[in-house]
């Protein structure tokens, strides 16, 4: 970690005023806005430009040559890969640990674990789509795991990212797999614990470890290196953490 940072810093220049490119997540996109206004209270002179999407979809443009400088995914198959072929110039580094928790936008049974899903009220299960989104793949887990998937296939109805999830769990949906990041937002204060939402079971599933990495249009650049470092400082974990976040 220590020759990472050090290297980013003897690599950086005198900071100045510009723009950075980085892509982020989707369970991310409720705490970029602090993290980003954090960020700014050092930097004021930097515009962190965010795009939000899968972190398949997103390693796909980066593949495609998509001019983003960082990336922060949502699990570590993604930038890993990357790393690994030379796209990304940093190792992959766990900046926040998400877990999954269950959203209706009608008052469940919780108690009952996962089986809940089984119920023949629950006749749509907003799911992200797990072959591009880590939380989706999370989901899919837990469910087998919890001996309900075939079961419950039938009931899916697939969203392409996990905000995209929230929405569909509360309208397309009778209950969805999300983020728990997600029910950080102010817009969802009004669901309550217990009600409307519950933690899935976290030993039906494998901790979803998101990572980080600087791709190589961020090589050599002092203000991608120095949002990089924000990242991993204190400020940043506060932050993640308010947003229910585990971190490293």
């Amino acid at each position: 970690m220590k020759k990472i940072l050090l290297s980013l810093l003897f690599g950086m220049m005198s900071l100045h005023a510009g723009e950075i490119k980085v892509a982020v997540a989707a369970n991310v996109s409720y705490a970029i806005d602090d993290l980003k206004k954090a960020f700014n209270v050092l930097y004021p002179e930097t515009k962190v430009q965010v795009t939000l999407g899968s972190s398949g979809k997103l390693t796909a443009q980066i593949k495609n040559g998509a001019p983003y400088q960082l990336f922060m995914a949502a699990n570590m198959k993604y930038p890993e890969a990357l790393y690994k072929e030379g796209i990304a110039v940093t190792r992959p580094l766990v900046y926040a640990q998400g877990s999954l928790a269950y959203l209706s936008n009608r008052k469940q049974d919780f108690k009952k674990g996962i089986a809940l899903i089984k119920d023949a009220t629950i006749q749509k299960i907003a799911v992200a789509n797990p072959k591009t989104a880590p939380y989706g793949k999370a989901a899919v887990e837990a469910m087998k795991n919890g001996g309900v998937f075939e079961a419950v296939e039938k009931k899916f109805v697939y969203a392409e990212s996990i905000s995209q999830t929230v929405s569909y769990a509360v309208t397309a949906a009778d209950i969805g797999f999300i983020a728990k990041s997600s029910l950080y937002s102010p817009k969802m204060a009004h669901f309550k614990e217990g009600v409307n939402w519950a933690d899935v079971d976290p030993e039906l599933y494998t901790p979803i470890n998101q990572g980080m990495v600087v791709l190589s249009n961020g090589e050599k650049n002092s203000e991608v290196a120095a949002f990089y470092i924000f990242m991993l400082s204190a400020k940043a974990k506060e932050i993640l953490q308010n947003y229910g976040y585990l971190v490293p």
